[in-house]
């Protein structure tokens, strides 16, 4: 199997839609992400020690500020060069200015807010290319917390209620920016109860894994099937191969789906998991020894 010489990390964040619900708690937002290690360990996973960061808050409706929170939060950690891309529109991505400070930096971050806004201005661009380049020939890193983690995968959740999951239809899907396949990343998972949505979104392609990240918690992603889960909170793995019977095209939309046999797995701060095995080890220590604890 064909492996990237890049790392993604996805982050559950904190951010929806671009929009905090407490103002007051800003500075506890930044220090969360340097007490919990996110960020630093974005920045160490980074070959260079003096490296070059462009984050991208396209998916976000307040693009400034969402900016100066993550230069803040760089600084804190001794981060130098925190460039911002406040692209807009497809015209923004496709500027040669653009394009030339993605081809020069060391790694990117995109900010949350909506995916979808990234997959209309992203998709098909020469941007994108670039970044899909580096990702797989070069040790470049791209994260992204909560919209920006989403739209990592290939197959992508739109949007979709709660508490409506697990009725047909109730989940919307679409692609996303394709760094990875095989995956469906979901943020806000554990706070926002959307085991359902993420159950119907793998019982839609049965041979996916998803991913779904609690607040503050993000994973790492190397190889391209190599997860690590870094943060205070929790990643669920919903694991659908081994379905049995689901009538998930068969029943009428807004109707209930059943399903057989969806194999979960619950990771805190060092457990791993191998996508490509679907394996769940304790943590690296384990995985190079061939530990495995799990039984699917």
């Amino acid at each position: 199997m064909r492996e990237p010489k890049g790392k993604l990390i996805a982050v559950g964040g904190n951010e929806d839609k671009g929009t905090y619900p407490n103002p007051k708690s800003k500075n506890k937002y930044y220090l969360d992400f340097f007490e919990l290690g996110i960020l630093k360990r974005f920045l160490n996973e980074i070959p260079s020690s003096d490296p070059v960061i462009e984050v991208i808050t396209t998916a976000s409706m307040i693009p400034e500020e969402v900016g100066e929170r993550y230069a803040e939060a760089f600084a804190i950690l001794g981060a130098q060069h925190i460039h911002m891309m406040h692209i807009r529109n497809e015209a923004d991505a496709a500027s040669s200015e653009y394009l030339n400070r993605i081809r020069k930096a060391d790694a990117v971050m995109f900010s949350g807010g909506n995916q979808s806004r990234l997959t209309r201005i992203f998709g098909d661009t020469e941007f994108l290319d670039i970044l899909k380049n580096r990702y797989w020939h070069e040790e470049f890193v791209i994260a992204g917390t909560s919209a920006g983690a989403m739209a990592m995968s290939e197959v992508m959740i739109k949007g979709g209620s709660s508490t409506e999951s697990l009725l047909r239809g109730s989940v919307k899907i679409g692609e996303g920016l394709n760094f990875i396949d095989e995956v469906i990343i979901d943020s806000h998972f554990i706070a926002r109860g959307r085991f359902g949505r993420l159950m119907e979104s793998v019982v839609m392609h049965p041979k996916t894994i998803g991913i779904g990240l609690g607040e503050d918690t993000g994973v790492l992603i190397s190889k391209g099937h190599i997860i690590e889960t870094i943060g205070s909170n929790l990643v669920v793995i919903v694991d659908g191969h081994s379905v049995g019977y689901t009538n998930i095209k068969d029943v009428e939309v807004g109707k209930p789906v059943a399903i057989e046999n969806m194999v979960m797995h619950v990771l805190a701060k060092g457990n791993i998991y191998n996508i490509e095995t679907r394996e769940f080890f304790k943590d690296e220590e384990a995985m190079l020894r061939g530990d495995s604890r799990s039984e699917s």
